[in-house]
């Protein structure tokens, strides 16, 4: 048996907005807009590297979807992105003004950080420690 997991829906506003702010402040990659009607879209993104899990951009369609944005996680990190070089990214953080929520640290798993998308979901920034 072969399983894994592709992607992760994400939560937005606006199909846009969130594109702009995880290519333009991210660095993501735009893999995917398909209009599907409705005003509906089928919205894919993931960071540049080696490819693995990517993020589906689904844009809240109802009162209770729209209370979610941004707390899909009950308010705890929810992504966590894996990066070689945590200085580099941190410096691109700070250069596109987004908010960091804990200051990088060196943890025995390496060093992390934590920010903050567009929406408000916290995300874990981390490169591992080198076997």
């Amino acid at each position: 048996m072969n399983q894994y997991i592709a992607k992760i829906c994400l939560l937005v506003g606006d199909y846009d907005e969130a594109i702009e702010f995880y290519t333009k402040k991210l660095g993501f990659t735009l893999l995917e807009d398909i209009e599907m009607g409705e005003s509906k879209r089928w919205v894919v993104i993931a960071p540049k590297g080696q490819g693995g899990c990517s993020l589906l951009l689904a844009k809240a369609s109802n009162e209770r979807q729209v209370s979610q944005i941004g707390n899909q996680s009950g308010g705890r990190v929810f992504l966590f992105l894996y990066t070689d070089n945590l200085e580099r990214d941190y410096g691109n953080l700070l250069k596109n003004a987004v908010k960091i929520i804990r200051q990088p640290r060196d943890e025995p798993y390496g060093k992390v950080l934590v920010f903050e998308d567009i929406y408000g979901n916290q995300w874990d920034m981390i490169e591992p420690t080198k076997a």
